[in-house]
């Protein structure tokens, strides 16, 4: 095994197993999560704000934030010679590429009716509020709707058990609206 790629596989080990920062100054997600609902509970559980997180460090990482200078990547991953240090260019986009690729994949298990909120929130850091109005939602309905798209990102990166798991547990009642005697037909128009 190379040196360089000896130091890849162990970023990437590393970067992994590692959880995401957090930088509560920075984040939407900080705000609801230092928040209580009216029985005084966390707006936000641990597993939905580090899934936040994680989403959001992910996107960055994976540089999906549209760019307003000059991109100078290229020139600084110019390759090693004799002069330069050895070139870890590839292994870098590996790593960026890995990273778009689980972005990809996490609003893909969310779904395209919560992935815009959770990109506006989680990745480009804009309040609910704003959100809001650019999804045309009424006002005060973009915390329930992030909480629902947390909790589905967080059952997608594995941090809580899936919807089916959870729910074995409670029993299930069906509901309708017929009399005791009633009996569904099957086919109505047979007669």
């Amino acid at each position: 095994m190379t040196v360089r790629s000896s130091r890849a596989a162990r970023h990437r080990a590393h970067a992994e197993c590692q959880a995401p920062e957090r930088n509560l100054a920075e984040s939407p997600l900080a705000w609801l999560a230092r928040r209580k609902d009216k029985d005084g509970r966390p707006m936000l559980s641990e597993a939905e704000f580090d899934a936040g997180e994680k989403l959001r460090a992910d996107f960055w990482f994976a540089q999906m934030t549209p760019r307003v200078t000059a991109n100078w990547s290229q020139l600084l991953s110019g390759g090693g010679g004799s002069k330069g240090a050895p070139d870890i260019g590839p292994d870098i986009r590996d790593s960026v590429i890995a990273a778009h690729e689980r972005v990809k994949r996490a609003l893909a298990a969310v779904g395209p009716d919560l992935a815009g909120v959770l990109i506006d929130v989680c990745c480009h850091l804009k309040g609910l509020e704003v959100s809001e109005k650019a999804s045309g939602w009424p006002q005060r309905s973009g915390k329930i709707i992030l909480q629902i798209a947390l909790r589905q990102l967080a059952r997608h990166y594995g941090m809580l058990p899936e919807a089916a798991q959870a729910n074995d547990q409670r029993p299930v009642r069906v509901r309708h609206w017929g009399t005791s005697d009633y009996r569904p037909e099957i086919d109505p128009g047979a007669r």
